[in-house]
């Protein structure tokens, strides 16, 4: 990951820079310039869920797409957004589109390329979901944007994201993928009510502290 681009404290993209000493302040800020630019109720006290990524079915935005639907319904009645940003196959994009459709309050489905709006919604969001089935997926610049990323048990996930240290795991996913399964549907629903529990919690804060004292860059790997 380039921690030149992907660095909260010197992001030229977004509205309020920040570090570990004062994210906390600044990620209301980001979210409020987030909510008005694509037209959402501005509160600063709404948690805000990502998914940036391919559209394909390795990436699993079609498990989170049949899931958003039930913890919308039964468990973020009111107080959390989603923002969804990728391009790829026209039907997951379609799904993504339908979704914002069904729920213009809460969703936003960004199917476009757009670097500024990406870096945005990273410095919004409080957690990111890595929903991939079996790819490897780098979310490296979730925790160094100091959100911990809530993810399946996948290839490099499995040793990049620490369970409730650096980020939560959903477990494995079916990696099938012609099917959506229910199993992998309810991890992300329980996983999601999991992430609001923790939202600004004593044991959330700890959590992006963790993430600040990693190191992302390439100087690690390069001694390896």
């Amino acid at each position: 990951m380039d921690t030149n681009e992907w660095n909260p404290s010197t992001d030229r993209y977004i509205s309020a820079n920040y570090d570990a000493t004062t994210v906390m302040d600044a990620k209301p800020f980001n979210k409020e310039a987030l909510q008005v630019e694509v037209k959402l109720l501005v509160d600063r006290n709404i948690p805000v869920i990502a998914f940036i990524g391919r559209l394909e079915e390795q990436k699993g935005s079609d498990i989170l797409a049949a899931a958003i639907p039930e913890f919308i319904d039964e468990n973020v009645p009111s107080y959390s957004s989603l923002h969804l940003q990728g391009t790829g196959k026209k039907k997951l994009e379609q799904q993504l589109a339908l979704l914002e459709n069904m729920f213009p309050d809460k969703v936003r489905a960004h199917l476009k390329f757009n670097v500024p709006l990406a870096h945005g919604i990273m410095a919004a969001c409080h957690s990111f979901c890595g929903s991939s089935r079996m790819e490897f997926q780098n979310l490296d610049h979730c925790e160094n944007f100091l959100q911990p990323p809530m993810c399946a048990t996948t290839g490099g996930l499995v040793d990049t994201v620490k369970e409730g240290i650096t980020g939560l795991h959903m477990r494995p996913f079916n990696v099938d993928c012609d099917v959506v399964d229910e199993d992998d549907i309810q991890k992300v629903v329980k996983m999601t009510k999991r992430v609001l529990e923790v939202y600004q919690t004593a044991a959330f804060a700890k959590m992006i502290q963790n993430c600040m004292d990693q190191d992302l860059s390439w100087k690690g790997p390069a001694k390896k």
